[in-house]
Protein backbone atom coordinates (compact mmCIF):
# COMPACT_ATOMS: atom_id res chain seq x y z
CA UNK A 1 0.00 0.00 0.00
CA UNK A 2 1.55 3.34 -1.04
CA UNK A 3 0.15 6.66 0.73
CA UNK A 4 0.53 9.92 -1.60
CA UNK A 5 -1.13 13.62 -0.89
CA UNK A 6 -4.10 14.33 -3.51
CA UNK A 7 -3.76 17.95 -4.47
CA UNK A 8 -1.78 20.26 -2.86
CA UNK A 9 -1.56 21.74 0.63
CA UNK A 10 -3.89 24.63 1.45
CA UNK A 11 -3.05 24.95 5.00
CA UNK A 12 0.32 26.66 4.87
CA UNK A 13 -0.83 28.68 7.83
CA UNK A 14 -2.79 27.79 11.50
CA UNK A 15 -3.67 28.84 14.69
CA UNK A 16 -2.39 25.93 16.52
CA UNK A 17 -2.94 27.10 20.18
CA UNK A 18 -3.91 30.26 22.12
CA UNK A 19 -3.65 30.80 25.72
CA UNK A 20 -4.02 33.36 28.27
CA UNK A 21 -0.33 34.33 27.58
CA UNK A 22 -0.45 34.42 23.80
CA UNK A 23 -1.25 32.66 20.36
CA UNK A 24 0.75 29.64 18.42
CA UNK A 25 0.85 30.15 14.51
CA UNK A 26 2.06 27.32 12.42
CA UNK A 27 3.97 28.59 9.04
CA UNK A 28 5.21 25.97 7.06
CA UNK A 29 6.20 23.65 9.70
CA UNK A 30 7.61 26.81 11.65
CA UNK A 31 5.79 27.40 15.07
CA UNK A 32 5.74 31.13 16.10
CA UNK A 33 4.79 32.55 19.34
CA UNK A 34 2.95 35.84 19.74
CA UNK A 35 2.82 37.31 23.07
CA UNK A 36 -0.05 39.36 24.25
CA UNK A 37 2.48 41.75 26.02
CA UNK A 38 4.03 42.46 22.26
CA UNK A 39 0.69 42.05 20.11
CA UNK A 40 -2.08 43.52 22.54
CA UNK A 41 -4.39 43.18 19.79
CA UNK A 42 -4.98 39.79 20.12
CA UNK A 43 -5.61 39.71 23.78
CA UNK A 44 -9.49 40.44 24.19
CA UNK A 45 -10.35 38.77 20.24
CA UNK A 46 -13.35 35.69 20.06
CA UNK A 47 -11.58 32.91 18.91
CA UNK A 48 -13.03 32.82 15.46
CA UNK A 49 -11.43 36.33 14.69
CA UNK A 50 -7.86 34.87 15.64
CA UNK A 51 -8.91 31.77 13.42
CA UNK A 52 -9.16 33.60 10.54
CA UNK A 53 -5.88 34.22 9.32
CA UNK A 54 -4.60 34.20 5.51
CA UNK A 55 -1.32 34.36 4.54
CA UNK A 56 -0.91 37.12 1.79
CA UNK A 57 2.53 36.17 0.61
CA UNK A 58 5.07 34.08 2.13
CA UNK A 59 5.34 35.11 5.02
CA UNK A 60 2.78 38.21 5.67
CA UNK A 61 -0.10 37.37 7.38
CA UNK A 62 -3.65 39.00 7.75
CA UNK A 63 -6.22 38.56 10.23
CA UNK A 64 -9.35 40.68 7.95
CA UNK A 65 -11.78 40.61 11.33
CA UNK A 66 -9.27 42.16 13.15
CA UNK A 67 -7.41 44.49 10.26
CA UNK A 68 -4.04 42.91 11.46
CA UNK A 69 -1.29 42.75 9.33
CA UNK A 70 2.19 41.31 10.46
CA UNK A 71 4.74 39.71 8.77
CA UNK A 72 7.08 36.45 9.78
CA UNK A 73 9.93 39.27 11.22
CA UNK A 74 7.60 41.46 13.26
CA UNK A 75 6.59 38.40 15.26
CA UNK A 76 10.00 36.71 15.21
CA UNK A 77 11.46 39.79 16.50
CA UNK A 78 9.01 42.40 18.02
CA UNK A 79 11.67 44.01 19.86
CA UNK A 80 12.55 46.20 16.19
CA UNK A 81 9.30 47.15 15.84
CA UNK A 82 8.42 49.24 18.79
CA UNK A 83 5.46 51.22 17.50
CA UNK A 84 2.11 49.27 18.35
CA UNK A 85 -1.49 49.87 17.44
CA UNK A 86 -3.68 50.71 20.18
CA UNK A 87 -6.17 48.93 21.45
Amino acid sequence: MSLSTLGKNTSAVEITHISAHGVWLLSHGKELFMAYVDFPWFKDQPVGAILNIEEQSPGHFYWPDMDVDLTEEMIEHPERFPLKAKV
